[in-house]
């Protein structure tokens, strides 16, 4: 199914998004986030996001995953409505570098096209730039109790805004590396919390980062640096349309 980039699918995480506070809502115990995916592999899992029915996007400085789990609320619980799919091909951005992590982006195809419904669905990509202080909606997982190879079991996210680009340049300590977005900001004292790596922010709607490095746990407002997903849609566009 190759073709243009579609629209977000319907789905609850618009509603989260548009709510200012990082407070758990009244969600099913059994509902996702539907264009969330759990990157299952090891010696850590990623997050990645469902962007065509047959393309996940994520970091490259990702493991590449044994399995593939869409429709997933807590991974540490296998459901009935999740999907579970293998991978065909992967295409890691080609000027990706693994020491500073500039152009950390990976494409996954996967094995065969999602089914998609009220708890699996897309999201778009981000085509252009977005105002500088977009509110962004993070979600990802967490650990209850880590373990090594243990599977998350907690859905947790923040909104936050989008830093102004020279606080963001601040923030990376004179590394000279493009297509940054960042949020947050130093604690005072660091999280023990573990959060899955590689979590995207939702900007107006649509997919605009995938995080890359964090000083912290971005969940709890630490600092967090996304690669800006939209200087790439046309290599995007490119791979789905041509694989």
């Amino acid at each position: 199914m190759k073709c243009c980039l579609i629209f977000a699918f319907m789905s609850a995480a618009v509603v989260l998004a548009n709510d200012s506070k990082n407070e758990k809502l009244d969600l099913q115990e059994d509902f996702p986030v539907p264009y969330m995916v759990y990157l299952q592999s090891s010696p850590e899992p990623c997050v990645g996001s469902l962007i065509h029915p047959e393309w996940v996007l994520t970091a490259a400085h990702c493991p590449l995953p044994v399995k593939i789990r869409l429709g997933v609320y807590q991974p540490s619980i296998k459901n009935k409505k999740e999907q579970i799919r293998n991978y065909s091909l992967t295409v890691i951005y080609p000027e990706f570098n693994k020491e500073t992590l500039e152009n950390d982006l990976m494409m996954i195809k996967l094995s065969k096209p999602a089914a998609l419904n009220s708890h699996v669905g897309t999201i778009a990509v981000a085509m252009e730039h977005l105002a500088t202080n977009d509110t962004c909606f993070i979600p990802t997982w967490i650990w209850n109790e880590y373990k090594n190879l243990s599977d998350p079991d907690i859905l947790t996210w923040i909104n936050k805004h989008s830093l102004p680009f020279n606080d963001c340049q601040n923030m990376l300590d004179g590394r000279m590396i493009v297509n940054i977005m960042c949020v947050g900001q130093p604690l005072k004292s660091m999280s023990k919390i573990k959060e899955v790596s590689a979590a995207p922010a939702i900007c107006s709607g649509r997919l605009r980062g995938i995080l890359s490095w964090a000083k912290g746990s971005v969940t709890l407002g630490s600092e967090g640096f996304f690669t800006e997903v939209y200087s790439y849609a046309r290599w995007i566009m490119k791979i789905i349309n041509t694989h």
